[in-house]
């Protein structure tokens, strides 16, 4: 891989909503293989913080996600329509 190829997989593995499933489907690297990746690509103590937050969250595997595909979108966030926001 190239180091630009890497430096996007580590950006995608720190975004919270990019799932380990559009890795694999554009790098064709498993889970674990991401793991490993970050493990060796970055300080440990980085390592560390990126396991603590990746652990346990569901946005992080297509399957667990409790939203349809695409962007999240908080409830309470307005909604833009005709380029001006709406009122509530």
């Amino acid at each position: 891989m190239t180091d630009r190829q890497i430096d996007r997989i580590i950006e995608m593995a720190w975004e919270d909503r990019t799932t380990f499933d559009a890795i694999k489907f554009q790098f064709g690297l498993k889970e674990q293989e991401v793991i490993n990746l970050m493990r060796r690509e970055m300080k440990p103590a980085s390592f560390r913080m990126w396991r603590k937050r990746v652990s346990g969250r569901a946005t992080k595997h297509q399957a667990k996600r409790d939203f349809p595909k695409g962007r999240f979108k908080c409830t309470r966030q307005r909604n833009i329509s005709n380029n001006k926001i709406s009122k509530r």
